[in-house]
């Protein structure tokens, strides 16, 4: 920790919100004659990685300055009073567990800039994808930052139409069809949200996070509750995605570009969680408890089915996308997540928040080797990279081959690798849950959740056997191995991979005290 004025940290959060923002404005402008290059379309792609890395830069600044001793502590706060006769405020904070949220959109954005600077996405005009994807980083980040329930809901409304229009525009086979269906279930489900978002804000006298979060749901009657979890729940769980709201989720990942898979995976499914923590938990806890079996029922559901359906891609003569097999993959990831937080004790929300982050690193880590297999292939048909005997990516692109299998171990939770942690939390969360909630339930949910690392492993095994091992054919062209762009762009998720598994105390740390309060209602 280095020792910042408090004024300066507010400048950065604020820069962090707004400084892509106003990057997506200068992106559409004319390049001065100096910075031009050797063409319009480098000088915007270069502006791209400019700015996200001034972004990330600043978010690194802002972890530095970070009382890491006081990590409960809401820091580097902006609080302005914005439409006065509904007490609506901007007002932006960072504490231990948005923090690490922050850092990591920030960061998968800036790889994504980086690699859409070597290799950009096949598509009509380049400053509109820059502008697009700077957008995209300024609702993300403001998701995170923002601690007033109508910001939270223009935040997380803020990413659909970049997102939309980066699938439409950029993405492959059925992309017009995929992003529709993508933000149509997205829209229903936060027209939902935005009621019980105003109907927490107007029965409790307030939409400020931090002051609901310190009133525990006391002001707020039972029925109240109840309501506000069953419709702020509904908007939450489309964009998480929970099993059965989840058949967008394929779709988009399947059509979209690398980098809109990447962000995607890494950053807009995290927005939903995050959501259940810091509104949900805190500020409803009555009405969360009566919804948290179901909830619970539901992720070890997700968990299950999105298993089984990697099976069934993962199997030869069965034509599986491999990036429909990652996408799968994520609803059962993401169904670690809910179940940590369905326990509603601090070991599970914990599990959830470090299971948030290790899916970002990980799954945004896959769909990048992914992209690069398609760009060196044509391909991400499963029966087509193996082609019967094995696709032998070891032989024939062995670095690529050897980063595709460490990213599955990773994925299927390898201990001493990032997944590990965050499921093995979210499982002793379920075992052991709140008071108020039914053990034995609990317990089949810890079960059906171990059963399912168990699938986990299994369609991931299999799908490094499939496609990066067996003997390469005499008439098999060698594939060009990394490249200096995608060394740069993957590295630092393999790196953060490592030292979260190795030291997850660095990550929980900031986590836990932060959590604790939290569901303490502000008191410790």
């Amino acid at each position: 920790m280095i020792d910042i004025n408090e004024s300066v940290m507010r400048f950065l959060l604020g820069f962090v919100v707004v400084g892509p923002l106003l990057g997506a404005v200068a992106a559409l402008l004319p390049a001065p004659p100096g910075l031009r290059g050797t063409s319009p379309e480098q000088a915007v792609r270069r502006h791209g990685v400019t700015v996200t890395g001034a972004v990330l830069l600043a978010a690194l600044v802002l972890v530095a300055g970070f009382d890491h001793d006081q990590p409960a502590r809401m820091q580097a706060t902006t609080d302005i009073a914005w439409i006065p006769a509904l007490d609506v405020r901007v007002h932006l904070g960072v504490d231990g567990i948005s923090l690490p949220l922050l850092v990591l959109s920030a960061l998968l954005t800036f790889l994504c800039a980086l690699y859409s600077y070597f290799a950009p996405p096949a598509g009509p005009s380049p400053k509109a994808f820059v502008a697009l994807l700077l957008v995209l980083e300024s609702g993300t980040l403001a998701t995170f930052a923002v601690l007033d329930l109508i910001l939270f809901f223009l935040a997380f409304e803020t990413v659909l139409i970049p997102m939309y229009f980066l699938i439409a525009r950029w993405g492959g086979e059925n992309r017009v069809r995929s992003a529709w269906t993508f933000i149509l279930y997205t829209l229903l489900g936060s027209v939902i949200m935005l009621l019980g978002l105003l109907l927490i804000g107007i029965k409790a006298g307030t939409f400020d996070m931090v002051a609901l979060a310190t009133d525990n749901g006391r002001s707020l009657t039972t029925s109240v509750q109840v309501t506000a979890v069953l419709a702020i729940g509904l908007g939450l769980a489309v964009k998480t995605p929970v099993w059965p709201l989840h058949s967008w989720l394929p779709d988009a990942h399947t059509a979209a570009p690398t980098v809109g898979s990447v962000l995607l995976a890494g950053v807009l499914l995290k927005m939903g969680t995050y959501g259940f923590v810091r509104i949900l938990l805190p500020a409803a806890p009555d009405g969360f408890r009566v919804f948290a079996p179901y909830l619970g029922a539901l992720a070890v559901v997700g968990i299950v089915y999105g298993s089984l359906a990697c099976l069934a891609l993962a199997r030869r003569g069965a034509k599986g996308d491999l990036k429909r097999l990652i996408a799968y993959s994520s609803v059962g990831h993401m169904g670690f997540v809910l179940l940590g937080i369905a326990s509603m004790t601090p070991t599970g929300v914990n599990g959830a928040l470090f299971a948030n982050i290790a899916h970002g690193l990980v799954t945004g880590l896959l769909f990048f080797l992914v992209g690069g297999v398609k760009d060196r292939t044509g391909t991400t048909d499963l029966d087509t990279l193996a082609e019967g005997t094995g696709g032998a990516l070891y032989g024939r692109a062995p670095r690529l081959g050897g980063l595709l299998a460490f990213a599955a171990v990773a994925s299927l939770g390898l201990p001493g690798l990032a997944g590990f942690w965050g499921e093995m939390l979210a499982l002793f969360g379920a075992f052991d849950p709140h008071q108020g909630l039914s053990r034995p339930a609990f317990l089949v949910f810890t079960a059906v959740g171990a059963f399912g690392t168990l699938l986990t492993a299994a369609y991931l095994l299999i799908v490094v056997r499939r496609v990066c091992m067996g003997t390469v054919p005499r008439e098999a062209p060698r594939l060009a191995d990394i490249r200096g762009h995608e060394f740069a762009a993957w590295v630092p998720l393999v790196a953060l991979t490592v030292v979260a598994g190795l030291w997850p105390r660095t990550l929980l740390g900031l986590t836990d005290p932060a959590v604790q309060q939290l569901l303490a209602g502000g008191t410790r």
